[in-house]
């Protein structure tokens, strides 16, 4: 057979009889969908190229065409199924030719252009244009190639430089069309308005003065499905397009509402920008990330008329952004006990601190900073009602001074929020009164004689009335359940509240979360530092405006050594022992000379003097005159207990249990007497190292007694 095979304009000795016995793949591409409605001579063009395999020699059946990517830029491979189709099959060692109009069809980008000629130069495929056939193997075609690819790219990215740089240079003048948000309609002018309708416009300010007030925006979106409010927008396209209607709130629109500097006034360009870390593969268009306001590309403040200032908006993103529940955020309030949730920080490793329930109706500040990220101790922690009801009294005293202004700003905003709602309603019933008399109208000016038409305007005059009364009928329900103005007593009530805060505070009526809201908005920040292991905390609170108070607290303590005037206490309590005082004379003296317990309990009671007098051995404890009735290698329960280092109650709950050799005594306060050599002493150290359970059951077994007495004269019945 020939090896050079002729072809019209097309004459090349590259072609040989194996790359006919492969196939020959046509690809097809527009970069667009306008491209292919209105450009179809050169997607025609593309396809005759079927004609150009066969006249090489290919049969009909071994051409193959690739159309997948119509409507796709060849500036990359994402997304192109087509493309890499064609690459899996030149991989397979199907192909022998690829066709294409020009090289910019096949790719525009470098990256996957020479990975093409790569694969195609190893598997002998063969690559044709309008200008000749070409062999990625030989130099001087890879060359050409490649000359060629990088024309194609660097072509693309004139283009785009030229339209993005006509982009940027439209919008820094302001002049950069978009779609304008909800309140707003642009004139054909191009000049951005508000929108004509009133009610529209109420709406807008309603929503942002109700986030200020409220703080979140779930309560907003409460606040408009309570009161039955819908949002007014403008269609924007279709056969509508520039009617207003009336939709139902959603999350979603209040976000992007208080999120568009547009509503403050200003003209922002290049909020999201393009990060190719942030591509998923297969899906070119992601990657978008919104940028910080320093990061736009244009900002033109004050470039249409504004529903906010500049400062409420910057407030208002910052207030969405500390909504957010995460570490570093103080977050909305939210149920709990805990009244200091996002606003406590650790005096010594400055980590917001968390909290912690242990039990129902009781929590504890907890910092875990060190323990979480390092592995390390828990950095402090503290009961918390200690800590909440210094910091209430805290805020109770800097609000008594304003407590008047704070009454008249409540009723001030009680009346306005009255006249707003009134006259969203009134608003309302002004629509459907329009409604009405334009389904009225054109009712009347419709031919008699015309029954077909008739008919059907006097249905929907019919539903406009009813609508309309309807509507008459929900707003007399509403004046009734709600007065337009607060009345004289009312108004007085407010004021007494106000002058009894605490009261109001202490109130049932007044919840969690109010009160962690009043706290947020007098408190910035509050620190802890607890003073070694001691009963005594540093606190400092960093009101807002600048100023702090610094003071010291009292919290409790799990143990007697932790307080800090445990030796006090101790000589106290001998000297009451040496004066031979009773017990509730010894209460007392206690409570004159400062001492409290180191529970949450602030005060002594008989059965916690008597304890801690037995345990400091002080007083006629029976066990300091019945030493004589001890034999050899016998211990009293509470010294053994303290000799092995061990809870009293876990010696008690060996003893009755059999797995220690112990008697009771029969007469006075029939305490328990254990004996215990120093083997012995040795193995229960060994078995109190060890867990208890069925290795101590088999080891020891002997007879639970009866009845366990403690030296205080508590019965213990055997389990």
């Amino acid at each position: 057979m020939n090896s050079k095979i002729e072809l019209g304009i097309w004459t090349s000795e590259k072609l040989q009889p194996h790359h006919l016995e492969r196939l020959a793949i046509v690809y097809v591409r527009q970069s667009t969908l306008q491209q292919v409605v209105n450009h179809q001579e050169s997607t025609r063009l593309q396809y005759g190229l079927v004609h150009r395999a066969e006249t090489l020699g290919w049969n009909r059946k071994r051409v193959l065409t690739i159309d997948d990517d119509l409507g796709k830029s060849g500036s990359s491979a994402e997304g192109r199924v087509g493309f890499q189709r064609l690459v899996t099959e030149v991989g397979l060692n199907h192909v022998g030719l690829i066709l294409g109009i020009e090289m910019s069809r096949l790719a525009r980008s470098s990256k996957d252009w020479h990975q093409l000629l790569e694969i195609c130069a190893l598997f002998g495929t063969l690559i044709a244009d309008l200008d000749g056939i070409y062999d990625p193997s030989q130099y001087n075609d890879r060359l050409l190639l490649g000359l060629k690819g990088t024309m194609s790219e660097a072509e693309l990215h004139i283009l785009k430089q030229r339209l993005v740089q006509g982009k940027h240079a439209k919008a820094q003048r302001g002049e950069l069309g978009f779609s304008v948000p909800i309140g707003y309609v642009r004139h054909p002018s191009g000049v951005v308005q508000f929108d004509p309708d009133e009610q529209a416009q109420q709406i807008v300010k309603l929503i942002f003065r109700k986030f200020e007030d409220l703080g979140t925006l779930h309560g907003v979106l409460r606040y408009l499905v309570t009161h039955q409010i819908q949002i007014g927008v403008r269609v924007l396209s279709g056969a509508h397009k520039g009617d207003l209607e009336w939709r139902r709130p959603t999350r979603a629109t209040l976000q992007c509402l208080l999120k568009n500097p547009a509503y403050a006034g200003a003209y922002a360009y290049g909020r999201k920008q393009i990060d190719p870390r942030k591509k998923k593969a297969g899906r070119p268009r992601t990657g978008s990330v919104v940028q910080p306001p320093e990061n736009w590309l244009v900002l033109i403040k004050d470039h249409h008329p504004a529903y906010i200032g500049w400062e409420q908006y910057q407030r208002n993103v910052s207030q969405l952004q500390s909504n957010r529940n995460r570490a570093k955020e103080v977050g909305v309030a939210r149920p709990g006990t805990a009244l200091l949730s996002g606003l406590l920080r650790c005096g010594k490793c400055g980590s917001y601190m968390m909290i912690h329930y242990p039990q129902k109706g009781h929590h504890q500040y907890v910092c875990r900073q060190e323990a979480v990220n390092y592995g390390g101790v828990l950095c402090q922690s503290l009961s918390g009602p200690c800590l909440d009801i210094y910091v209430s009294k805290q805020v109770l005293q800097a609000l008594k001074p304003a407590a008047l202004e704070l009454a008249l700003a409540a009723t001030m905003h009680l009346e306005q929020d009255h006249l707003e709602l009134n006259q969203l309603w009134q608003h309302r019933l002004e629509r459907a009164t329009f409604e009405a008399e334009r389904a009225g109208r054109h009712y009347r000016l419709v031919e008699p004689e015309n029954r077909l038409v008739a008919r059907q305007l006097a249905q929907d005059w019919e539903a406009k009335l009813q609508a309309h009364q309807d509507l008459q009928q929900e707003y007399n329900r509403f004046c009734s359940q709600q007065s337009q103005s607060l009345s004289a007593d009312e108004k007085q009530a407010i004021r007494q509240l106000a002058e009894d805060l605490p009261a109001l505070w202490k109130a049932e009526t007044t919840t969690q979360i109010q009160r962690k809201e009043i706290i947020r908005q007098v408190i910035q920040n509050i620190s802890v530092n607890i003073i070694g292991k001691s009963e005594h905390a540093q606190v400092v609170i960093e009101w807002v405006g600048g100023d702090s108070t610094h003071d010291q607290i009292t919290r409790p303590v799990a143990h007697w050594t932790q307080l800090s005037f445990y030796p006090q206490l101790c000589e106290k309590l001998e000297q009451c022992a040496e004066e031979n005082l009773s017990t509730d004379e010894i209460i007392d003296c206690l409570h004159q000379a400062g001492f409290h317990p180191p529970k949450r309990r602030q005060t002594f009671n008989r059965q916690i003097v008597q304890t801690l007098m037995r345990r400091l051995s002080i007083g006629s404890h029976p066990v300091m005159h019945k030493r004589a009735a001890l034999g050899e290698n016998e211990w009293w329960l509470p010294d053994l207990a303290k000799h092995l280092e061990m809870p009293r109650v876990t010696l008690y709950h060996w003893l009755r249990r059999g797995w220690v050799k112990a008697r009771q005594q029969s007469e006075h306060s029939r305490c328990w007497i254990v004996w215990a050599d120093q083997a012995e002493v040795d193995r229960l150290k060994r078995y109190r190292q060890s867990p208890v359970g069925e290795t101590l059951r088999q080891r020891w077994k002997g007879e639970v007694p009866d009845i366990a007495i403690c030296p205080d004269g508590t019965e213990i019945p055997k389990l």
